[in-house]
């Protein structure tokens, strides 16, 4: 569990992973947004919260850290939010299913977190620390929200910092109130800075942008932009459901948007999402990515990998969708690569 007056957590990690490409190489794994609740719970119980994660266990296996967004509160308790239309509540059995599937790390920072109050989330955070497992951009109230989680791996540290740039404006954390940490620049940039001066790598999540949309608007692109500037090295952005472009700047990649990973929603608009996969060493760094078919007619709430005609497919529209960034994902030996 996250202590209030912690400014960072160091979690020293001794992980056997397998297969791993060079000597001293840090993998991160990073997926879109999981949302395992709502109207799907009974098929969910059912079927057992292990199911969704059955196609990808192999590419969650090749992390030395994964991450993803998880899009609802994890809790029996707490009292609904009725402002808004969607509001979700997860089975506490979901915790321990992520640990079992490979999950190290979450974001909470997003506009679902907060759904039953600040007595859900709390329970969340008892949850997952149950399952042994990390949060990011939540807490019992802003500097907890603002903290970083900082993992040792293979002799190099990387940290983890999230932020949401979405309403309800209610869900963001205050200096004596649970909540999410606001993706305000003053708040953002000092974090990032401070973590940098402590870490050999900085990763930070954004919830952001519009839902349904594959374009990213002008204030993601700007926030991305200052948060690379303040020393991140990867930005990951959730939100949209939807495949966004990615860019190169700087030494740093922005992925704007991820789309879903295992999201329990009958949508036809969410259709495709990818699993990235970063390469982190001293020598160079390099992005890859894993087309997802994420599409509810066609795979319920488990994702799985897409290979050949129709990953070529997934990655065209990457290509297209990241033009304007003038970023290019090159097809080496059928891995989808970008260095950076």
């Amino acid at each position: 569990m996250k202590p209030v007056a912690a400014l960072i957590i160091t979690i020293a990690l001794h992980l056997c992973t397998p297969g791993l490409p060079a000597a001293g190489e840090l993998v991160v794994n990073a997926v879109g947004d999981i949302m395992l609740a709502g109207r799907w719970t009974p098929v969910l119980k059912q079927k057992g919260f292990d199911y969704p994660f059955g196609d990808t266990l192999a590419e969650l296996a090749t992390g030395d850290i994964n991450l993803a967004n998880l899009e609802a509160p994890i809790a029996c308790g707490g009292r609904e939010f009725t402002s808004k239309k969607y509001r979700f509540r997860a089975d506490p059995d979901l915790a321990p299913a992520l640990r079992k599937a490979g999950f190290h790390l979450v974001t909470l920072s997003n506009n679902h977190s907060m759904d039953f109050g600040a007595e859900a989330l709390l329970e969340t955070m008892q949850h997952l620390g149950k399952a042994g497992m990390d949060w990011i951009g939540a807490g019992k109230n802003l500097s907890e929200a603002r903290t970083a989680v900082i993992y040792t791996v293979h002799g190099k540290r990387i940290a983890f910092l999230g932020y949401s740039l979405t309403q309800p404006a209610e869900f963001f954390a205050g200096p004596q109130r649970p909540g999410t940490a606001p993706g305000l620049e003053r708040f953002y940039a000092a974090d990032i800075a401070r973590v940098r001066n402590q870490a050999d790598f900085v990763i930070v999540t954004f919830h952001w942008g519009t839902e349904g949309s594959p374009r990213a608007r002008p204030h993601q692109r700007a926030a991305a932009h200052r948060a690379i500037d303040a020393g991140a090295d990867a930005v990951i952005g959730h939100h949209p459901h939807v495949l966004q472009g990615i860019e190169r700047y700087r030494k740093g990649i922005i992925f704007y948007s991820l789309g879903n990973f295992a999201f329990a929603s009958a949508s036809r608009t969410a259709r495709f999402g990818a699993l990235v996969r970063l390469h982190l060493n001293d020598a160079g760094r390099q992005a890859e990515i894993v087309p997802l078919d994420v599409l509810f007619s066609r795979v319920r709430f488990r994702p799985r990998v897409l290979s050949g005609d129709r990953a070529e497919s997934v990655v065209k529209t990457l290509n297209d969708l990241s033009k304007p960034f003038e970023t290019v994902i090159q097809n080496q030996g059928g891995r989808y690569l970008i260095d950076f």
